[in-house]
């Protein structure tokens, strides 16, 4: 191994650490982020020491931040980023200013000196664009409120940065001799700022949808994916050699592409490369908590990472109740948010540099971001597991279960968008239905529209012994968990055997399981809209409609036939896919040949008639 490259042996160690540590840590429920942090705490110098260079991966791996801010700007447009440009500099600043102005006055009360307090409580105030940007995304949070608000905070923190770096040397103790020479030199960097954006938004404006259409004509996937990459290496590195974020200046230009009609082949191409990289980023930061300096000190850690997450939490709690989010956005919201950033550590080592405090102060607050950003995917499972749930129903009605025998021959359970249709066209026709759903929030919004739905789960058999199981005719089962669905099932055919069953299958494993237990009117829920789209997309093509028609009923009585034949093989692979291959072949062969004879019927149909046949 000595010859070994040192890429391929660093490859080789961070990809078998991601492998192993994310499934398993996934598998415990604990997340991805998790996985990553715990995978560079392994192999890192505090761990099995297997990787020693950690600055240096983790200014690599910053490029998956880079990379994820561009996607971020890919969705939205100029138009819709001006509109957020009240929420960017008005909740965005109130979180910054706020924030640092507590962490300032608490660690003043406690005696630091104040230029420490100063560059402490401006790092500190900032947050994870990495983590909080990743959590949402898996949320799906970026559409809803409390999303919009937080991209719009950690958007003018990425802004923000740039003073606060500018402020390092003013508080440091190296001050240039020639004061003018100072002015003069922040003049110039200032006016290398303003050409360095200006030169971004002009080109990106006249300049980048000609190249990327030019490299498209070369029809060249892979030279379009390394120009969607230089692309962005190329605005990094200008960003960083006029000292401002490389994320920012990604997500400008994004938002120059968010119009461009290459916007899902960029977001396509790059995708891969920032999810690697992004967990390449968090197993850096793993690999950099100092657990010298937490072992040196562990009360003082503790104090440090405790105290500034409370103080962040109470702030920013209050500004999403000022904001007005949902309260039962408010506990992810605020986490997400009080946690510390991946710019803390440029800030505090940028302060050691400055001589605004010794580096073993930088090193214990470094190692209190790098804690915090660990500890907070953890206290996410725990809100996930015990806050949540209640914040999700304590603003639901409190409703009664069903307590009046009912007598109606069909039972519906679950008035979901499955559930509704059945029981309006049972209403339409006259038939009367008694209804059963455990949700109370859709159950009254069911009511405000006049439907009659009582409230109860129908796995439990008092409950369906008072809806009328005893003596109704049908029992609907159209739930949408597969679980419940079949514990009505089972629960029917041993309490009900009387009761013909019909009921929703989300899937072929959930069809299987049904019949498994003897239901034998199954109905998919998206098989019979496809089937119609499948017929739109025959006729927009310019297939004659009763042709369409023909050929998605062929398919229909084809595929139902081909599930009876799956069924008893469902549990044996092997003879599964045969079977399918074999239907699959057979159905393509009579389409064709069903084909043929109408292309000679139509022939015949315009073919000259002469004599008689006149």
């Amino acid at each position: 191994m000595e010859h070994t490259p040192a890429w391929l042996t660093s490859s080789l160690i961070y990809l078998g650490a991601a492998v192993f540590a994310v499934p398993l840590s996934k598998a415990l429920g604990l997340g991805a982020i998790i996985g990553y942090l715990a995978a560079g705490i392994a192999i890192g110098p505090w761990g099995l020491g297997l990787v020693s260079n950690v600055e240096d991966i983790l200014h690599f791996a910053e490029f998956g931040v880079v990379l994820m801010l561009f996607l971020v700007g890919l969705e939205l447009e100029p138009k819709r980023l001006w509109s957020l440009r009240r929420p960017i500099f008005g909740w965005g600043a109130a979180q910054v200013m706020a924030c640092a102005a507590i962490l300032f006055a608490v660690s003043y009360l406690f005696g630091v000196p104040w230029r420490v307090g100063v560059v402490a409580a401006l790092g500190l105030a900032l947050s994870s664009t990495a983590i909080a940007l990743q959590v949402m995304g898996e949320r799906n949070l970026l559409p809803t409120s409390s999303g919009q608000a937080g991209f719009s905070i950690l958007l003018f923190q990425d802004v923000a940065a740039i003073p606060i770096l500018a402020l390092l040397p003013l508080l440091g103790s190296v001050a240039g001799p020639n004061e003018a020479a100072v002015h003069a030199n922040r003049a110039f960097e200032a006016i290398k700022i303003i050409a360095v954006i200006g030169g971004i938004i002009l080109g990106g404006r006249l300049l980048l949808r000609p190249l990327f259409r030019w490299i498209a004509a070369s029809r060249t996937p892979e030279i379009f994916t390394a120009a969607s990459l230089l692309l962005v290496v190329a605005i990094a590195a200008l960003m960083q050699f006029v000292g401002l974020s490389m994320a920012l200046g990604a997500f400008l230009a994004g938002v120059l592409l968010a119009e461009s009609e290459y916007r899902r082949e960029l977001e396509t191409d790059i995708e891969p490369f920032k999810g690697l990289l992004l967990g390449l980023f968090f197993i850096a930061v793993g690999m950099s908590i100092d657990f010298g300096v937490l072992l040196r000190s562990p009360g003082l850690m503790a104090l440090i990472v405790l105290g500034f997450l409370a103080l962040k939490a109470a702030v920013i709690y209050a500004l999403a109740r000022l904001i007005g989010l949902p309260f039962q956005e408010r506990p992810v919201f605020t986490l997400l948010l009080a946690q510390g950033g991946e710019f803390a550590f440029v800030v505090f080592q940028a302060a050691a540099g400055a001589q605004v405090f010794a580096p073993d102060v930088a090193s214990l607050l470094i190692g209190a971001v790098a804690v915090s950003m660990l500890l907070s995917p953890l206290i996410l499972v725990a809100l996930d597991k015990y806050l949540l749930p209640r914040f999700a129903n304590c603003n639901l009605p409190q409703l009664e279960e069903i307590s009046e025998p009912q007598n109606a021959p069909i039972i519906i359970a679950g008035f979901g968008r499955y559930g509704q249709i059945i029981g309006r066209l049972l209403a339409a026709q006259g038939i009367p239905a008694t209804v059963l759903d455990h949700d109370a929030e859709m159950i009254e919004a069911a009511r405000a529209f006049g439907y009659k739905v009582f409230y109860g789960d129908a796995t439990r058999l008092d409950l369906l012994r008072i809806a009328g199981a005893g003596t109704a005719k049908i029992l609907v089962i159209a739930v949408d968990g597969q679980e419940q669905s079949l514990a009505i099932v089972e629960l029917a055919k041993e309490h009900f055997p009387h009761l013909e069953l019909v009921a929703r299958a989300r899937d072929v494993t959930h069809w299987n399981e049904l019949r498994d237990r003897g239901v034998m009117r199954v109905e998919r829920e998206v098989f019979e809209s496809s089937l119609r789209s499948a017929r739109t997309v025959l006729e927009v093509l310019g297939y004659p409609p009763h042709e369409a028609r023909q050929s998605a009923l062929r398919f229909r009585r084809h595929n139902l036939a081909l599930f009876e034949q799956m069924h008893p093989h469902h549990r044996d692979r092997a003879k599964l896919i045969a079977v399918v291959k074999q239907g699959r072949q057979q159905l393509e062969e009579q389409m064709a040949q069903e084909r043929a004879e109408r292309e000679e019927r139509r022939r015949q149909s315009q073919a000259p008639v002469q004599g008689w046949d006149r």
